[in-house]
C-alpha cells in the first residue's frame, strides 16, 4: 500500500509541475526589464505622441487619460532623473480623450496641443500652450477650445500634422470610428486662432482608424498618408496618394489597399527590416500575428504579404514598433497586447535569425505578467545609455505613462 501511495503521489507531483511549467511563457530569454513610471496618479493612459516641447534635445510627450477625462503633457527631466515621476501640466480637461498630438499651431514657439474625443463627446479640441515658456507647467495659463468643424460629428480617433501644400502651414489629417467614420484634412486657418473658420473635408468612409502616419511611399518627393483601419467594409491597411503640387489640398487623393485580408489591424509601422534601402509595413492584428508588407517596384499594385506568428503565453496584438533592440545591428520587433490576463505577457520584442519573412521570430521577454491592456508604442533611448527603450501606456492594471528600460548595454558591459 505504501509503495503504490508513493507512486501516486510522484505521478500527482509530475502532473502538477508540468502544468504549472506549461502555464508560463515559453520564452527562451524570461527576465524582463525594468519598468518606471512617468505618471500613475489617474487612470485610462490612452497612448502617447511625442515632440521635444521646450527644445532642449529631448523628446517630451503627451498623453489623454481617458476615464479621468484629461490631457497632460510630459516634460522629459534629464538622463539623470528619467526613473521618477516627470514633470507634467494638465492642459485641459475634456471628456473621453482618445488621442493627444503636440503642435506649435500659432506659430509662437511654445507647443500646443490638439485633442480627440470619442463617445458622447465627438469633438476635437485646442489646448492653447501660454505665450511664455516659463508658464508651461502652470495649467491656469492654458486655454482650451472646441473645434466647431468637428463638434458632434464622430467618434475622433487620431489627429496627424501634416503639410499638405509646399510652402504652406501645418494642417491635421484625421480619423474617427463608428456609423459616420471618415478620414480626412482637417484644414486649420491662416490665422489658425480663429478657430471657427477651420474646415473639415472628408476624404474616405472609414470604420475605426487605428494609426495615421506619413510617409512617401511612392518616393515622389511628397507625404503620402499610410493608415489602418479597424473595422468595416474598408478595413485593412491602406495608403493615399498625395496628388502633389499646389492644390494637394483640394485634389482627391486615391485610395491603394496594402493587405488582401480581412483582418482587424491594430496598430503598425514602418522599418527596413531586410536592411535593403526599402521600407517594410509590419501591422498588428487583433488575435491574429504581425503582417509583413513589402512593397515592389510599383507601390500602387499589390504588396506581398507574409504573417509573423505572435508567441505563446502573451495577449492579443494591438501595438508595433521596429527598432535594433539589442545592438546587433539587424532591426527587430516589438508588440504590445490587450487582454494579456493571468499569467500573459503585455509587451514583448521578436528576432529573426535568416530572414525577415520567417513566420516564426525568437521571442525575449520585456513586460512579464504585469499588465494587461497596453498601447501604441515608441522605441527611444530615454536614459541616453545608447539603446532603445519601451515607452507605452497600460490603462487597466497598471494604469500609467510608463517606460522599460533597455537591459542590454549593461549585458554588453558586464560581458566586457
Amino acid at each position: 500500500m505504501k509503495v503504490f501511495l508513493d507512486s501516486r503521489r510522484g505521478s500527482l507531483a509530475a502532473i502538477l509541475l508540468t502544468l504549472w511549467l506549461t502555464s508560463w511563457p515559453l520564452n527562451g530569454n524570461a527576465q524582463t526589464w525594468s519598468r518606471h513610471s512617468i505618471d500613475d496618479s489617474l487612470r485610462g493612459a490612452d497612448g502617447i505622441r511625442l515632440a521635444d516641447v521646450n527644445r532642449d534635445g529631448h523628446l517630451d510627450l503627451v498623453t489623454p487619460w481617458e476615464e479621468a477625462g484629461v490631457v497632460r503633457v510630459y516634460l522629459h527631466p534629464g538622463a539623470a532623473r528619467v526613473r521618477q515621476p516627470w514633470p507634467a501640466v494638465t492642459v485641459g480637461q475634456v471628456k473621453s480623450p482618445e488621442d493627444a498630438v503636440l503642435i506649435d499651431l500659432d506659430r509662437d514657439g511654445q507647443v500646443d496641443v490638439i485633442s480627440c474625443c470619442e463617445g458622447a463627446t465627438r469633438t476635437m479640441y485646442v489646448h492653447w500652450a501660454p505665450a511664455r515658456a516659463d508658464h508651461y507647467l502652470s495649467p491656469r495659463h492654458w486655454k482650451t477650445e472646441a473645434i466647431p468643424a468637428t463638434e458632434g460629428i464622430a467618434a475622433w480617433m487620431f489627429a496627424l500634422p501634416l503639410t499638405i501644400d509646399p510652402g504652406t502651414s501645418t494642417d491635421l489629417i484625421v480619423g474617427s470610428k463608428g456609423p459616420a467614420a471618415t478620414v480626412g484634412l482637417l484644414r486649420i486657418a491662416a490665422d489658425s486662432r480663429a478657430v471657427h473658420r477651420w474646415q473639415f473635408r472628408p476624404w474616405h468612409q472609414a470604420g475605426w482608424i487605428m494609426s495615421l502616419q506619413s510617409h512617401d511611399l511612392d518616393r515622389d518627393g511628397d507625404q503620402d498618408l499610410l493608415l489602418s483601419d479597424r473595422r468595416g467594409p474598408h478595413r485593412g491597411v491602406a495608403w493615399f496618394e498625395n496628388p502633389g503640387g499646389t492644390t494637394a489640398g483640394t485634389k482627391p487623393w486615391q485610395r491603394h489597399r496594402l493587405d488582401g485580408g480581412d483582418r482587424e489591424v491594430m496598430f503598425l509601422a514602418v522599418g527596413d527590416l531586410d536592411r535593403n534601402h526599402s521600407a517594410e509595413i509590419v501591422c498588428a492584428v487583433r488575435r491574429g500575428g504581425i503582417s509583413l508588407l513589402t512593397a515592389g517596384r510599383d507601390p500602387r499594385r499589390a504588396w506581398s504579404f507574409h504573417e509573423i506568428r505572435l508567441p505563446q503565453g502573451v495577449g492579443t496584438g494591438k501595438g508595433v514598433a521596429v527598432g535594433d533592440i539589442n545592438r546587433d545591428g539587424q532591426p527587430d520587433l516589438v508588440f504590445s497586447c490587450e487582454a494579456a490576463t493571468g499569467t500573459k505577457s503585455g509587451v514583448r520584442w521578436l528576432s529573426y535569425t535568416d530572414s525577415p519573412r520567417e513566420p516564426v521570430w525568437q521571442s525575449h521577454e520585456i513586460s512579464g505578467p504585469r499588465g494587461i491592456k497596453f498601447d501604441r508604442l515608441e522605441l527611444v533611448d530615454i536614459d541616453a545609455d545608447g539603446d532603445l527603450d519601451v515607452l507605452t501606456c497600460e490603462e487597466r492594471e497598471i494604469n500609467a505613462v510608463l517606460w522599460y528600460e533597455n537591459p542590454h548595454v549593461q549585458r554588453t558591459k558586464s560581458q566586457d
